[in-house]
């Protein structure tokens, strides 16, 4: 498996993850590629030769093998890091078309044209795309940690095991190669993959707690908005409603009954012909 090419086609999911995601993408290059490549793989090299049991009958020891192991460590980590890594591509080829389509608008009308403000930001359809990528990669840590205390009984692996499978004439001791440097390898990497399941964990809380605050910034900026026009209008009301019209009850009240000081206030007719004494005897102040 050609490891530097893989890590040149994830070197791109780089640029559009958050920080948990840069993380994530370090823990699994550092601590489980590196890992896998440089020393896991020698130390289980060809670990059916190594297997070995206390019979010569032909057949025994081949099969006893096929019945503990059913699948390698190595390759299964190999599907698994193969398979835990393929969700990122969805968001490359989201970004990817996003950008072919923004090619194709500026084409259309012009280089000063935009359609996204930002291809690679994580708005709209590309944030449900990275969301779901992060369920997928946490779904498939999860399944293949599963499948491997399944196939194993647990990550536990113990020097000596007891066939009694066909062709053996009898219960076979049969030993395992290697069997303390297997056992630190095998719990260190279901520890990185837990640490994986823990930062997809984290990651996707802090997408989502992130929209949630975005969406509630915008209700609030939009109540907001609201309640302004609001005010002007009830302003409005104010000032209209102080220039009230003289009807003619107010006329008749005003001739029966002499003004108070009191009424004077009240009174939009006593009101009004203040305001008009008041006008009339203005200029004579003046003139004077």
């Amino acid at each position: 498996m050609d490891w530097k090419t893989f890590q040149a086609l994830l070197s791109g999911v780089n640029k559009y993850s958050t920080a948990f995601g840069r993380v994530w993408l370090s823990v699994v290059f550092v601590f489980r590629v590196m890992v896998y490549v440089v020393a896991a793989e020698r130390v289980w090299g060809d670990e059916q030769k190594d297997f070995d049991c206390n019979t010569k009958q032909p057949g025994c020891a081949n099969v006893c093998y096929d019945f503990f192991f059913p699948i390698s460590h190595i390759r299964l980590w190999a599907l698994q890091l193969i398979f835990v890594t393929c969700p990122s591509f969805m968001v490359v080829m989201h970004v990817a078309y996003r950008d072919d389509r923004e090619r194709k608008y500026r084409a259309k009308h012009g280089e000063e044209a935009k359609l996204y403000s930002n291809t690679g930001k994580k708005h709209g359809g590309l944030w449900w795309t990275y969301l779901i990528s992060l369920f997928v990669k946490t779904g498939i840590e999860v399944s293949f940690l599963y499948i491997l205390h399944k196939v194993y009984d647990s990550f536990y692996l113990p020097r000596l095991v007891k066939c009694e499978v066909s062709p053996c004439p009898n219960q076979v001791d049969c030993y395992i190669g290697h069997p303390t440097e297997k056992k630190v390898f095998t719990y260190f990497m279901v520890g990185a993959s837990a640490l994986c399941i823990i930062l997809n964990i984290c990651e996707i809380i802090y997408l989502i707690s992130k929209r949630i605050a975005r969406c509630v910034n915008k209700v609030k900026r939009r109540h907001h908005h609201m309640a302004v026009p609001e005010q002007d209008a009830n302003e409005d009301n104010f000032f209209n409603q102080s220039t009230l019209p003289v009807s003619q009850q107010d006329l008749k009240d005003f001739k029966d009954r002499p003004p108070s000081f009191k009424s004077v206030t009240k009174s939009p007719v006593h009101r009004l012909r203040l305001e008009e004494k008041i006008h009339a005897s203005a200029p004579n102040l003046y003139m004077s």
